[in-house]
């Protein structure tokens, strides 16, 4: 096992507040789980207990929890996105941390670098019937062009059946697809993450 301990931090988008059970959180805790087989430690964190206030800059002002939620992303060498699915999209609390990345794009270094380069993302997705690509998607676009680096099958996933109304957390036991999808990203990450580590991205002068 590799020495060098990297760190996580998994941002649970979840629509419920407080500390309820939640399917996105049981994704969550399965990718860290398997994560710290290639020594990743991490933390999960509920941003919906958060005040993340609109806009695109790092920090809107009075009130706002942005820049102490930006800072623990950027601490980190891996960011783990967790969304349910609703309407067949990302949550909404998922589209509003991703609209505040978009501050990235203008904090550049002299090499042209975004603060979140040399960062890994992946993908945890939870929900009934469909939805799953759809929304790895439209993260994976995000998160990409705000500066992140994607590893090779950087996502995992469970859905239900089509009009059921079975929650992942409610299974009796894990989905064993869905587990072997998770040690895949887990080792792929962790592997990435210490490569960039190692030598980020040189940029441009």
């Amino acid at each position: 096992m590799p020495s060098d301990t990297l760190k996580a931090i998994a941002l649970n988008c979840t629509l419920k507040p407080g500390k309820d059970a939640s399917s996105t959180d049981k994704l969550l805790g399965e990718v860290l789980s398997a994560l710290r087989h290639h020594d990743v430690s991490g933390e999960v964190i509920r941003v919906v207990n958060l005040n993340i206030k609109p806009g695109v800059t790092s920090d809107e002002g009075a009130g706002d929890d942005w820049p102490a939620l930006r800072s623990k992303i950027l601490a980190a060498d891996v960011l783990i996105m967790g969304t349910p699915i609703w309407l067949g999209q990302p949550s909404s609390v998922a589209k509003r941390v991703m609209e505040r990345m978009d501050a990235f794009l203008g904090e550049t270094d002299e090499q042209g670098r975004m603060p979140s380069f040399g960062k890994l993302a992946i993908v945890a997705v939870v929900g009934n019937e469909d939805g799953a690509h759809h929304c790895h998607a439209e993260i994976f676009q995000a998160l990409n062009d705000v500066g992140f680096t994607i590893p090779a099958g950087g996502a995992t996933y469970w859905v239900g059946e089509a009009m059921g109304s079975t929650d992942y957390k409610d299974l009796p036991k894990p989905y064993d697809n869905t587990v072997q999808t998770t040690k895949m990203l887990a080792a792929n990450a962790a592997h990435l993450a210490r490569l960039l580590k190692a030598a980020t991205y040189p940029g441009v002068s």
